[in-house]
């Protein structure tokens, strides 16, 4: 990322999005000190193509999907790049429906990237505003999905908000629905966004908890949109479990539209755990933009990954970390069960992950001596246990897991296959 790659792609971006109406974009940010350059950069390059910017500042990714879709804006920018170190960024853009942009639009602005860039005549540039009210608005629509007959007066949260874009946003949505919060990872300098805080790392948030004797911790990424939860012994809900509470609530209800789509890693738990409720499961490849096809496929509403993106298309039309906090807690105020109640009847599966590197010409995706060994092990797991090969896709590596019942079973089973991979000629 560059300061000239922002430029140019903002006027790219522009040039596609500035054909359709209203002629504006939504720009907003995480809490990473190059989001203050890349959002100048990106604010030029649209002006550049004649598109009015509207600024927001630190803001949730699916704040700006909703934002986009509530002014009626061309479409949204975030400069994020969620859940990595500061020293990382990226650009995310949003439709006016507040859905990842189609790959028409995008083979589009990637073919206006390789055109020179040039300026709109003057009275044609766009001009900068900025959304003064926009976490209000954000805050009340995320309080929105909680009952209205419904509170959390008596509950005691901790919520890490990994120095991140959510750091003015979550903790004020659950103290206003009535919960006390103790709020960590709030205090974002530019530099410690994700730093030991955060989704991807859970010791202090587990830590807090059960110091604090609070009733269960919420944790969410640097741009707000994956969620991590803690019950109050300390112990971490995934992804896989959210989707479990959240499925078993929508059918306890009546108003379950068909199934639940994970991904590849997905754990086997959560599959055998839907199918003793009657909940059809299907797989799609890692990402959310994949889990999303496959939603839209089956014409499902509730889908996401064990990382913890959670889709729920009854309520909105990405992963929100702070919106699926609120359907568990939903969950549980309408059930009267603690967190570690609702997941009691799922076994998540022991998972071994074992990266191979292979070298030369060799695809052990082919190879006979790999395939016999993956067999050989699935065999022995039958129904209760999953084996998964699939390439990395920026290294020469073979990421080999297994699930099971039994941890040394798994782990055996995982470098039986890794072995076979290394002794690819």
């Amino acid at each position: 990322m560059t300061p000239e790659l922002a430029l140019k792609l903002g006027w790219a971006a522009g040039r596609v999005l500035s054909r359709a109406g209203t002629k504006k974009v939504i720009i907003g940010k995480d809490t990473r000190i190059s989001g203050y350059l890349f959002e100048s950069a990106m604010e030029a390059g649209l002006s550049a193509a004649g598109l009015n910017v509207m600024l927001v500042g630190p803001m949730p990714t699916p704040a700006i999907a909703y934002l986009t879709r509530t002014f009626r804006a061309e479409a949204g920018v975030v400069i994020s790049a969620s859940h990595n170190p500061y020293y990382d960024n990226g650009i995310k853009f949003f439709s006016n429906d507040g859905s990842k942009l189609d790959d028409a639009v995008e083979l589009a602005i990637e073919a206006e990237l390789e055109k020179p860039l040039v300026c709109v005549e003057s009275h044609l540039l766009g001009k900068v505003s900025r959304i003064d009210d926009a976490a209000g608005r954000y805050i009340e629509y995320c309080k929105s999905h909680f009952p209205a007959d419904q509170t959390l007066e008596g509950l005691k949260i901790v919520v890490d908000c990994a120095h991140g874009a959510t750091y003015h946003i979550a903790p004020n949505v659950f103290r206003e629905l009535g919960a006390e919060v103790i709020a960590i990872g709030d205090k974002p300098d530019g530099l410690n966004i994700n730093h030991e805080v955060g989704a991807t790392s859970m010791g202090k948030i587990c830590e807090t908890v059960i110091a604090e004797h609070a009733d269960l911790g919420i944790a969410i990424d640097g741009d707000g949109d994956r969620i991590m939860m803690v019950d109050r012994q300390g112990r971490v809900i995934d992804g896989d479990e959210i989707l479990y509470i959240l499925a078993s609530d929508a059918k306890s209800r009546g108003v379950l539209r068909g199934g639940v789509v994970g991904t590849l890693m997905s754990n086997l738990g959560l599959e055998l755990a839907l199918k003793d409720l009657g909940i059809p499961f299907a797989r799609s490849k890692v990402g959310d933009r994949y889990v999303m096809e496959l939603l839209k496929e089956h014409d499902w509403r509730i889908g996401g990954e064990n990382s913890g993106h959670i889709l729920n298309l009854d309520h909105g039309t990405t992963g929100d970390g702070i919106v699926a906090g609120i359907l568990v807690l939903a969950a549980m105020q309408r059930s009267g069960q603690s967190l570690e109640s609702l997941t009691a009847k799922m076994s998540m599966l022991p998972q071994v992950l074992v990266n191979v590197r292979f070298e030369g010409g060799s695809d052990p995706l082919s190879s006979h001596q790999v395939l016999a060994a993956k067999e050989a092990v699935e065999t022995q797991l039958g129904a209760r246990g999953r084996v998964l090969l699939r390439k990395s896709g920026t290294e020469p590596l073979l990421r080999v897991m297994v699930e099971g019942d039994e941890k040394g079973k798994v782990t055996e089973h995982a470098h039986f296959i890794a072995e076979a991979v290394r002794n690819l000629v």
